[in-house]
């Protein structure tokens, strides 16, 4: 005997079954009863943690149009980026290669906390009515509670390699932040952080998570770089953008010989190494003989849901019927109302300049709890493939996600980030009408821990929806860069 939900052809998470037991001695037969579970997680062992990143360049169907020098407009040489990062990783930036061979010190310190589970979404989809399977991989367990180490950690052991002592960065809502600290304290580099000064002031615990891992944190704009001073001197209370926040981290490198510039989102490399999570979750789904119908995360610069998503590309350019669904805030409309355009990767201009969507380089975002969903680009290898149509872009306002959030944490028990939430918006909307036998799967990018501010907020009915202007896009849109495009 088994209990099962209303829809048929789904187990209850607790499952009756009736256990036959021969009494020796009597002869007589008992029937005992046993709580069994239905799989809820798909774990890999370590020895089948991938040994290399994929490299979606190789099969891209139309080349990714070029990087532009920020002051010739030319396409960039290697040597052009030798003042912000390392040589290793721009030869990753641009390689042709499919895959690239993870090093072994990286691998020893991915297998602190990953693989990464994979579970069955079983108490959501009984709260959904849904005939759907959804599924999603959780990175939530590294240690500082995001995806992002995935790349912090390569990211610091090339430049250890290189002889960096110093890395400067920026970070919005302080998960890219705290994940580098964390990557160069296991490398033994000093970290430097830039700050968006809204999450500063409304997420002080990633902050201070930071800080335990040795980083000294600064809020952005700052009075230590010349781009900061500016920006105060015109407006004292700014709050902060994450195109500000580039501009000091990226003026700090270029100004200090022993320094180079990391970043958490966005180029190449930093794609490249978050395909571990979309690489283990193949090998995941292949276990259970299931194969995925729409694959779904949020974007703000495009690390996690490109990282989870790219090694499926190639299934999808030999016809398998997949969707790919970008999620982002209409606070912050990059992909679904940015037009596809050339335009500088930070506030200053000074970092190259990114064919991308765009809602303008001078683009001062709302105070939404998503911080990290606050970039007016994306990553250009993201935005190549949504121009493509190979990748569709949705938008909710944050009342509506945080509504989503609370249904997945009351049935699935992990609180989610408020930019991870997004993504739980979009699954619940596909899970409603999905026909039956659909396979959902999104990546869960990190916890919600440092974010109850932003759901006390939620509570006490203080979040407002926002819509961002059209006028104010047309507006930081006449700022773009002049670029002839072939």
């Amino acid at each position: 005997m088994e209990l099962v939900f209303v829809k048929p052809g789904y187990r209850s998470v607790f499952c009756m079954d009736e256990l036959l037991e021969k009494d020796e001695a009597n002869g007589k037969t008992k029937r005992k009863r046993r709580n069994t579970m239905p799989e809820r997680k798909v774990v890999l062992e370590d020895k089948e943690l991938p040994k290399a990143w994929y490299n979606v360049l190789a099969d891209l169907p139309k080349p990714l149009p070029p990087v532009l020098h920020p002051a010739t407009k030319e396409p960039v040489k290697p040597e052009d980026l030798l003042p912000i990062f390392p040589m290793p990783l721009i030869e990753q930036e641009m390689s042709p290669k499919r895959w690239i061979e993870i090093p072994e010190e990286v691998l020893k310190v991915y297998a602190l906390y990953r693989p990464s589970p994979l579970y069955r979404a079983y108490s959501l989809e009984k709260a959904l009515g849904t005939s759907a399977r959804i599924y999603y991989k959780n990175e939530s367990f590294s240690p500082p509670g995001s995806h992002k180490p995935n790349t912090a950690i390569a990211q610091a052991y090339y430049n250890k390699a290189a002889g960096v002592k110093r890395i400067a960065t920026e970070t919005g809502a302080g998960q890219w932040g705290s994940a580098l600290a964390y990557g160069c304290s296991m490398f033994g580099i000093k970290c430097t952080i830039y700050m968006v000064r809204i999450s500063y002031e409304q997420k002080p615990y990633r902050r201070i998570l930071a800080q335990t891992w040795g980083a000294e944190m600064f809020r952005s704009p700052s009075n230590r770089t010349n781009f900061g001073r500016k920006i105060l001197e015109e407006d004292p209370e700014c709050s902060g953008s994450l195109g500000m926040a580039i501009s000091e981290a990226v003026e700090d490198a270029a100004t200090h010989d022993d320094t180079k510039y990391s970043i958490g989102s966005c180029l190449n490399h930093v794609l490249l190494h978050q395909t571990i999570v979309g690489l283990e979750t193949e090998k995941q789904l292949e276990k259970i003989g299931e194969k995925p119908d729409v694959m779904i995360g949020c974007v703000g610069g495009g690390s996690n849901f490109s990282g989870f998503f790219l090694p499926f590309v190639p299934r999808k350019l030999s016809g398998d019927d997949i969707r790919f669904v970008a999620v982002e805030p209409k606070a912050c409309p990059t992909l679904t109302r940015g037009p596809y355009r050339f335009d500088y990767g930070d506030t200053a201009g000074m970092a190259p300049i990114l064919k991308m969507f765009t809602l303008g380089h001078s683009f001062i975002p709302p105070p939404i709890h998503a911080g990290g969903l606050r970039y007016h680009g994306d990553a250009p290898i993201l935005c190549h493939l949504v121009n493509l149509g190979l990748v569709e872009a949705r938008a909710y306002h944050q009342r509506e996600v945080f509504e989503a959030a609370l249904l997945f944490t009351r049935t699935e028990g992990f609180l989610p980030a408020p930019e991870t939430a997004h993504a739980t918006k979009a699954v619940i909307d596909e899970a409603k009408d999905a026909k039956p036998g659909k396979v959902i799967v999104f990546n869960h990018s990190g916890h919600g821990f440092f974010d109850l501010g932003a759901y006390q907020a939620y509570f006490e009915g203080k979040l407002k929806d926002y819509e961002y202007p059209q006028e104010k896009i047309e507006e930081a849109l006449k700022l773009l860069p002049e670029v002839k495009e072939a």
